[in-house]
């Protein structure tokens, strides 16, 4: 829910706003370590060079006080909340804080109002998982950030592209914030250790540069992640005591891949797989399936993958691949998982290690480009059924050579009125064979068209 000067008195709590709490503000004891290592300035925001170096877009918007609405987007952990804090407090702006999984319209509308009666404050509206507002919802914020009633700064781990509604997309500038390294989040751990005011500092921990790299590695440069599981790995020893690789074990057991099944990392990881099997990599082919795998991800839907590369990727070059893949589909029902890891295993190295052709996709789409651009032939006359009295009477079928009947099985006869080239195979694999056999029955076609 939204908590502002105005709201807080609602549930009998004190304002409290990043631009009320100055960098000497000291948070409260019972806040989760990631909360209380919130960066207050720009300078102590970990990682994002690429877009918070001096002399950068963001960070001159920001001293100047002259930025619009903003989108940030990233992964988990990557500093979209801290951000949008440090701009209020910089900025000394009123921060509205917003998340979109338990916010909706009457809220909203209720927010806005309040910005327009206060336009002095200058309002920062900070919306959390944007993409989860509904088009409606998007659309309610558009009047009041054109009129600049409120700064909106929106936050999601989707593309906004896709989740996010054209017209707020095109009024606010977009910023793209990357994973942290394992340095970066090993350093702020570092800090959060030695710091006493906000952090562990007071506990007197100590730990070696290798243990932190190693839990910043665990948590995928989630730094959010990684303060919490310092934190929980602290608390749990006595105090003084060092944090070394034995407190890691634990945690590195219960370790969770970041893999949301519906969303941006579901789809970027299955077309890693794809183009890894594509480009004839086992090896990478074999790392993002067992990222899929390790994340949820359903195994029908990877087998359906593959199936798939089967015929747009392998086709021809060898046509084993289809029935393998269609067999490993139909054992994922039947065996399920664990089990059923095996036999993906098995069908991503098939393909990503049998030749490749696209023939069958390229000849499929020239035949669709001929059929939209050009007049549609019709059957020939030699061609047609002559089931009936009326097709007999109208001579269907007259003249058809029966190609069993001729050397080869090639008559000479051709079975369009307009000869088309649409598929060209290729020199992969059994395709070869399939190459040198069209160009023989060419040869023989054109002599015995001849001959008639």
């Amino acid at each position: 829910m939204a908590r502002d000067d105005d709201q807080a008195s609602l549930f009998g709590e004190e304002p409290a706003t990043p631009a009320a709490s100055g960098p000497e503000a000291k948070p409260p004891a019972h806040q989760p370590l990631a909360a209380r290592m919130r960066p207050r300035t720009l300078a102590e925001i970990a990682g994002q060079e690429h877009i918070l170096k001096p002399g950068n877009l963001l960070p001159r918007l920001i001293a100047s006080n002259r930025f619009g609405s903003v989108l940030f987007y990233g992964p988990p952990g990557c500093g979209k909340t801290s951000l949008a804090e440090v701009i209020a407090r910089e900025t000394k702006s009123r921060f509205v804080r917003v998340n979109a999984v338990m916010s909706n319209v009457a809220e909203l509308r209720e927010i806005l109002a309040v910005a327009r009666r206060r336009p002095e404050a200058a309002t920062i509206l900070f919306i959390d998982e944007l993409h989860r507002f509904n088009k409606s919802q998007q659309d309610l914020l558009l009047p009041d950030v054109e009129e600049g009633n409120v700064r909106l700064i929106g936050a999601t781990t989707h593309n906004p592209g896709f989740y996010v509604n054209p017209p707020l997309l095109s009024r606010s500038h977009l910023f793209r914030l990357e994973p942290l390294t394992t340095a970066q989040v090993a350093a702020v751990l570092r800090r959060a250790l030695t710091d006493a005011e906000r952090g562990l500092g007071a506990r007197g921990h100590a730990a070696e540069d290798k243990v932190l790299a190693d839990l910043a590695v665990l948590c995928d440069g989630d730094l959010r992640r990684a303060l919490n599981a310092l934190e929980v790995i602290a608390l749990s020893l006595p105090e003084k005591s060092p944090v070394t690789e034995k407190e890691l074990e634990i945690f590195a057991r219960e370790r969770r891949i970041r893999y949301d099944a519906d969303e941006d990392e579901h789809y970027d990881t299955i077309s890693a797989f794809i183009k890894s099997c594509c480009g004839s990599d086992p090896d990478a082919a074999m790392y993002w399936l067992a990222k899929m795998l390790a994340g949820g991800e359903d195994p029908r839907f990877i087998a359906r993958r593959l199936v798939i590369l089967a015929s747009e990727d392998v086709g021809l070059a060898d046509p084993q691949a289809l029935p393998l893949t269609v067999a490993a589909h139909h054992a994922c029902d039947f065996i399920g998982l664990p089990e059923a890891e095996l036999t993906l295993a098995h069908a991503t190295l098939y393909i990503a290690t049998a030749p490749k052709s696209n023939s069958a996709t390229l000849a499929l789409g020239a035949a669709h480009r001929v059929l939209k651009e050009q007049s549609v032939q019709p059957v020939p006359v030699h061609l047609r059924d002559k089931g009936g009295q009326a097709s007999k009477r109208a001579g269907h079928g007259e003249g058809y050579l029966y190609s069993h009947e001729f050397p080869e099985n090639i008559s000479g006869q051709n079975y369009l009125e307009k000869p088309l080239t649409l598929y060209t195979p290729k020199t992969a694999g059994w395709e070869a064979k399939i190459a040198e056999r069209l160009a023989r029955w060419r040869e023989l076609r054109a002599t015995r068209a001849r001959g008639q």
